[in-house]
C-alpha cells in the first residue's frame, strides 16, 4: 500500500513581482495562485498537505485550509533548506510529492502520471520534465550517454554545454523521504547564492546503489511555466482562463467570443446559455440554463441566476438573487437583492444598497414592473404584481404593496388608477376632453384622474378669459387717424409765428 505526502514550497519573496503583496497571493482568475497547488494536493490524495511559508507568512497563512501543516522557513536558504524544515511534520516513510505554489499550470492528470510512474516503477525519484525551444531560467537535466538521469543544474551554476539543453527540471517530484533526508543531511549550498537548492539531492540519489530515477513529462508545454514576474502572470492567467472556457464550451454553454470574455474560477453555468462579448463573470456565480448574458455585463460574488433570464449591457448585479423569466436588459445596478419571477427591470434602474455604513437588502415581488430610472433606496420591498413609474425613488421603508402604483420623487401611490388583474404595465387613461379651439383629441396624459379634473376646469377658465378679452377691444372706439400735415402747411405756419 502506497504512502504519500504532500510539501508546497510557498517561502518565496518574489522580488521580481515588485509587489508588497506576497507572490503566492497574487490573484489567478479570481483565486490566489497558491490554490491551485492546494488543489493538486487534495487530488493527489493528501488530506494534509504542509506548506512551507517565509516572506508574508502572515498574509498568507489565514487564506490556507485548515487541514494544512504550516512549517515556517525562518531563513530563505533555497529550497533544500525549505524542505528540511519540514522533516520532523513529515517524517521519513513513505513518498512525498513535493510542489511549488509558483507553478499554477499544472494538470492534475499530469500529476496523476507523475505519481502512478513513481510507485509502478519503484522508483527512489521521479521528476517531471519538460523540453522547451528557449529554457531559459530553468534548472536543466543532465543524462549520461546511456540516457540515465544523473543530476540537475541550475542555470546559475551551469556551463556552456549544460545551458545548451533543452530538457528542464519542472521542479515538481516525488521522491522516498528516506532518500530525500539522507541526500539533504550531505548537501552543500552552492557556490553562487549560498543556497541549499533541492535539485541537488537528485545528483545524490543517482550515486547511491540500487537508486532508480525516473522522469515523467508533461502533457502540455504551458504547464511547465513558473511565474516570477508580471509578465509570467499575465500570461498564466490567459492560460487558466482558456482552459476555464473550454470547459464552458464541452458544458453546452455558447460563448461568442473567448478572447473577449472573462469568467472566474468558480462559476456554474447551465446549458444553452449564451455569454455576449465582454462578459465578467466573477468567482461564486451559477447561472441558469437559455438564459442571455451580456454583452459588457458583470456579474459579481453572490450571484445567483435561474433559468430563462436575460441580464443586458451594461448591467452589474452582486450579491444578488434573480428568479426565473426576469428581464433586466440595459443599464442596472442590482446589489443584496432578491428579484422573484417574472419581473422586469427598467433601463437605468438602481438598488442603492449602501448607506454609507452598512448594506441593505431590496426584495421585488413576483411579476413587478420596475419603471426606467427607478431608484430603490434599500431596505425596501415592492410587492407582487406593483409598478413604478419611470424616475420614481422609492424611499427606504416605503414598501410598495402588492398590485400597488408608485410614482414620483419621493414616489406617492396611485391607489384610485387600476391595475390590471396579471400585474403587467399600465395603459394610458383615454384623454377626456377635446384640445381647445383645434377639434382634435388631446394628447393621453400620462397623471391620475384628480390631476385630470383639475386640468379639465382650468382649460374653460382661460378660454373664457381669452374671449372676454377679445369683447372688449371690440367695444373700444375707434382712435381717430392723425391728419397728414404737407411740407407747405408746415411753412405756413412757421411764417405765422
Amino acid at each position: 500500500m502506497r504512502s504519500l505526502q504532500a510539501v508546497i514550497l510557498a517561502a518565496g519573496e518574489g522580488t521580481r513581482m515588485k509587489s508588497d503583496t506576497p507572490k503566492v497571493l497574487h490573484t489567478i482568475c479570481g483565486r490566489p495562485m497558491i490554490a491551485y497547488s492546494m488543489d493538486l494536493a487534495t487530488f493527489a490524495g493528501v488530506k494534509q498537505p504542509v506548506v512551507i511559508l517565509g516572506h508574508g507568512a502572515q498574509q498568507v497563512q489565514p487564506i490556507l485550509p485548515k487541514e494544512a501543516k504550516v512549517v515556517i522557513q525562518s531563513k530563505q536558504l533555497g529550497t533544500g533548506d525549505a524542505v528540511l524544515a519540514a522533516k520532523r511534520v513529515l517524517g521519513s516513510t513513505g513518498a512525498v510529492l513535493v510542489l511549488y505554489a509558483d507553478t499554477p499550470l499544472l494538470r492534475r492528470t499530469t500529476v496523476q502520471k507523475l505519481i502512478e510512474t513513481h510507485f509502478k516503477t519503484s522508483s527512489t525519484c521521479t521528476l517531471l520534465s519538460a523540453h522547451l525551444a528557449d529554457p531559459s531560467g530553468y534548472g536543466r537535466i543532465v543524462r549520461n550517454e546511456t540516457g540515465q538521469v544523473i543530476g540537475i543544474v541550475e542555470e546559475a551554476e551551469a556551463n556552456a554545454a549544460q545551458r545548451a539543453i533543452r530538457e528542464i527540471n519542472v521542479g515538481t517530484m516525488v521522491c522516498n523521504l528516506q532518500a530525500l533526508f539522507d541526500a539533504l543531511a550531505v548537501l552543500k549550498p552552492s557556490s553562487s547564492k549560498k543556497e541549499l537548492y533541492l535539485t541537488d539531492v537528485v545528483s545524490h540519489i543517482a550515486q547511491q546503489e540500487g537508486a532508480k530515477i525516473q522522469v515523467s513529462r508533461v502533457e502540455e508545454i504551458p504547464e511547465a511555466l513558473g511565474i516570477n514576474s508580471r509578465t509570467e502572470l499575465a500570461r498564466a492567467i490567459g492560460v487558466i482562463r482558456q482552459r476555464i472556457v473550454d470547459t464552458h464550451l464541452h458544458n453546452g454553454v455558447t460563448i461568442e467570443d473567448p478572447r473577449a470574455t472573462f469568467i472566474d474560477h468558480g462559476v456554474s453555468i447551465g446549458a444553452d446559455t449564451v455569454i455576449h462579448p465582454y462578459t465578467v463573470i466573477e468567482t461564486g456565480v451559477s447561472i441558469g440554463k437559455r438564459c442571455s448574458i451580456g454583452p459588457f455585463a458583470r456579474l459579481r460574488a453572490g450571484v445567483h441566476i435561474a433559468d430563462d433570464v436575460r441580464v443586458g449591457n451594461f448591467a452589474e448585479l452582486v450579491r444578488t438573487k434573480v428568479g426565473p423569466k426576469v428581464r433586466i436588459n440595459h443599464v442596472s445596478y442590482l446589489g443584496d437583492t432578491t428579484v422573484e419571477e417574472g419581473v422586469n427591470i427598467g433601463a437605468g434602474t438602481i438598488t442603492a444598497n449602501y448607506d454609507g455604513t452598512a448594506k441593505h437588502p431590496t426584495h421585488i415581488g413576483k411579476g413587478a414592473f420596475i419603471g426606467s430610472d427607478t431608484v430603490l433606496i434599500a431596505p425596501v420591498k415592492i410587492g407582487q404584481g406593483a409598478v413604478t413609474g419611470a424616475g420614481s425613488v422609492v424611499p427606504k421603508g416605503h414598501d410598495v404593496p402588492p398590485k400597488g402604483v408608485v410614482v414620483g420623487v419621493p414616489a406617492r401611490p396611485l391607489d384610485h388608477r387600476a391595475t390590471p388583474a396579471d400585474g403587467t404595465a399600465l395603459k394610458a387613461a383615454k384623454p377626456s376632453t377635446r384640445a381647445a379651439g383645434n377639434g382634435k383629441a388631446a394628447a393621453k396624459p400620462s397623471i391620475g384622474k384628480p390631476a385630470l379634473k383639475r386640468a379639465a376646469v382650468r382649460r374653460p377658465a382661460a378660454a373664457a378669459k381669452r374671449r372676454a378679452s377679445r369683447v372688449v377691444r371690440a367695444k373700444r372706439p375707434a382712435r381717430p387717424k392723425a391728419k397728414k400735415t404737407t411740407r407747405a402747411v408746415k411753412r405756413l405756419q412757421r411764417s405765422r409765428r
